[in-house]
């Protein structure tokens, strides 16, 4: 979610979305543009207006528009088999770099269609602007989306604008999110997948699906949430059930990330139970349009110890 870094439930900027309630955006209307870069550009005028940024929006009624920026910052995912960044997840700030709460009170219910679309975008092109060269975690709103073929549109224009490799996209929706179809989130995630896009489940364990969920599909990542992980090396009930997760996990071929991670022991004991994708203040803050890097002494430490 919007991020794993502690005491962010951040992850998904767009909680609390009413999927009823929305109203499409211009890109509903418009016909698949076709994949030559000034389609591409076309489709995103007509969404955001002659600028092709994210604020303001310029098609949609007036009560749809966001009053307020949209910026985004960055948190690593780190592999600890390479010692490199497996990932950045993209986080939702505000103009001043507020926190994604500040930043979701402000979006109406109305809105959040607008809003879930608008941190796509500016996600692919902060990220392209930075030059960032692995893979990028985007957390969505399945409430938020009410046909994948079509609310995919504005992301594959703007990568194309931005010259980012759709290959490199990971889109995450959180498990603690109350899903109001979950048929609906399943084919979400189906034609996600058929596009050659990645696909995780974060905050796993904290509740509305959990096992019902992944029986029905299988992710490429399920994130541990991070009640879980907060001190593991003191609990033997939470060594006990995160052991579970990742034999399940492994026999599903779903990678488990730990986020949250902030001590050494945390992560030592997560090590031991066969984890390998870490996130979390241990290694680094979220960085507001920055690209934050872990210091290698750090790797040193962590395996000294």
């Amino acid at each position: 979610m919007a991020g794993g870094a502690a005491g962010e439930r951040s992850a998904d900027p767009r909680r609390g979305a009413n999927h009823g309630r929305f109203k499409p955006c211009a890109c509903r209307q418009v016909q698949h543009a076709g994949s030559d870069l000034e389609a591409a550009r076309m489709f995103l005028t007509r969404f955001f207006g002659a600028g092709t940024t994210p604020n303001p929006c310029a098609s949609c009624q007036d009560d749809d528009r966001l009053e307020f920026e949209v910026r985004m910052a960055f948190q690593p995912i780190l592999d600890a088999t390479t010692r490199e960044v497996y990932a950045y997840e993209a986080l939702v700030r505000g103009a001043n770099g507020e926190g994604a709460a500040e930043v979701i009170a402000g979006v109406r219910p109305e809105q959040m269609y607008r809003f879930d679309q608008t941190c796509r975008v500016q996600a692919i092109s902060t990220a392209a602007r930075l030059g960032m060269g692995a893979r990028l975690s985007i957390n969505f709103n399945p409430n938020a989306v009410y046909e994948p073929a079509t609310c995919i549109r504005l992301t594959l224009a703007a990568a194309k604008m931005s010259g980012f490799d759709t290959g490199r996209l990971i889109f995450e929706v959180t498990e603690a999110e109350r899903v109001r179809d979950g048929s609906h989130l399943v084919k979400i995630f189906r034609d996600y997948q058929q596009r050659g896009f990645m696909t995780a489940i974060d905050d796993f364990g904290a509740g509305y699906a959990g096992l019902n969920l992944l029986a029905e599909f299988q992710p490429d990542l399920v994130k541990l949430d991070m009640a879980l992980v907060r001190g593991i090396d003191q609990s033997a009930v939470r060594r006990t059930i995160v052991a579970g997760i990742v034999a399940i996990c492994a026999g599903l071929r779903c990678r488990v990330l730990a986020e949250g991670v902030e001590t050494q022991a945390e992560y030592r004991v997560l090590r031991t139970l066969g984890i390998e994708l870490f996130q979390g203040y241990l290694f680094a803050r979220p960085q507001l349009e920055a690209l934050p890097v872990v210091d290698a002494a750090l790797w040193e430490a962590l395996e000294a110890g």
